[in-house]
């Protein structure tokens, strides 16, 4: 795998807060960890794309989770891509590298030359935070809608958080004199802190279907913050945001220096995944020995395959399973 030169600021989430809005927000640039999620599978363009997309999603909502907690992002829908699965893993320790990793399932044979969101059919949309064993996960869903994954997500903010999101991304392929073609993403995330708690419900939303927008959370005040900021968002340009010569801190500058424009520690983040032989068994460990036999190959052994990673785990079904006759076959 080549890559083109590493920026300082690739793979980096950068937080920020526009102290004259009560505005908080991420800037993301992702290079290697991106081209490392898409060099596992040799995905069409388009899927590529909403990969690509949803990764960077990832990393800008995931830089907000606690140490040691997981975000993961789901689409599930009934097109041609069924299926896109991505993980961020934060830090266990502060100033510590965190993970990203990503994944679609799709039906080839049902792809069209259509946009890459017209490659999803009708289904969800979910965000879903681990906060580590003894915890119950949380779930939030939302319909997919809206044209893009961003319109998804800002719509999950609305729906489930009623926190007025925005979201401006760029990515696909690039190349600098010298170097190979090979993909950088880029983007921003907004995000109104309220004043106030206030309830609605999706009869208010003026979003697709009756959904609610991040326009319906605000108003006053807040609102003219709110309008105020997006606008200057919508002056960004497409090389701004994926760089390479823009850094995030000049690019805040650039659209909100009378704004007041605050910038945090930066968080680096990487391609990771945490699948493991233990893992695998951990997961077949509720299975009979008579589950375990319909899973077993011609050649009497059981196989996986990491989605993520691609990593192959070939393992003695005797070992597998509540009822395993033999424990004593190298289980990490």
């Amino acid at each position: 795998m080549s890559f083109g030169t590493q920026i300082a600021w690739d793979d980096v989430i950068l937080p920020f807060q526009l102290d004259n809005s009560d505005i908080r927000g991420r800037v993301a640039r992702l290079d290697r960890a991106l081209e490392t999620i898409l060099a596992q599978h040799d995905y069409p363009p388009a899927v590529e794309a909403l990969v690509a997309e949803m990764a960077l999603l990832t990393a800008l909502i995931g830089q907000t989770i606690k140490l040691r907690w997981k975000l993961s992002l789901q689409v599930q829908s009934k097109g041609p891509v069924r299926m896109i699965a991505t993980d961020y893993y934060s830090p266990t320790e502060e100033g510590e590298i965190a993970k990203i990793r990503a994944y679609a399932s799709y039906d080839e044979s049902r792809l069209t030359k259509r946009a890459p969101f017209d490659q999803i059919g009708e289904g969800y949309f979910a965000i879903l935070i681990d906060q580590g064993k003894g915890t119950t996960p949380y779930q939030g869903i939302t319909p997919i809608a809206g044209g893009s994954l961003a319109a998804c997500a800002e719509s999950y903010f609305a729906q489930s958080e009623q926190l007025p999101t925005r979201f401006s991304l760029s990515f696909g392929k690039s190349s600098q004199p010298g170097g190979t073609e090979h993909w950088r993403a880029g983007g921003v995330m907004l995000q109104k802190m309220p004043k106030a708690s206030a309830e609605f419900t999706a009869k208010d939303g003026s979003g697709e279907s009756g959904l609610l927008a991040a326009s319906d959370l605000v108003d006053g005040e807040e609102g003219e913050d709110w309008n105020r900021a997006n606008m200057l968002l919508d002056t960004v340009e497409d090389l701004e945001l994926i760089g390479p010569s823009v850094t995030p801190t000049d690019l805040l500058v650039r659209l909100f220096h009378e704004e007041a424009p605050r910038v945090f520690d930066g968080q680096p983040v990487r391609f990771g995944c945490t699948c493991s032989e233990e893992r695998v068994r951990q997961s077949l460990s509720i299975y009979s020995a008579k589950d375990i036999e319909k899973m077993t190959t011609e050649d009497g052994r059981v196989t996986a395959d990491c989605q993520f990673c691609g990593s192959h785990y070939d393992l003695d079904p005797r070992t597998l399973g509540f009822e395993a006759e033999d424990t004593g076959n190298g289980a990490s």
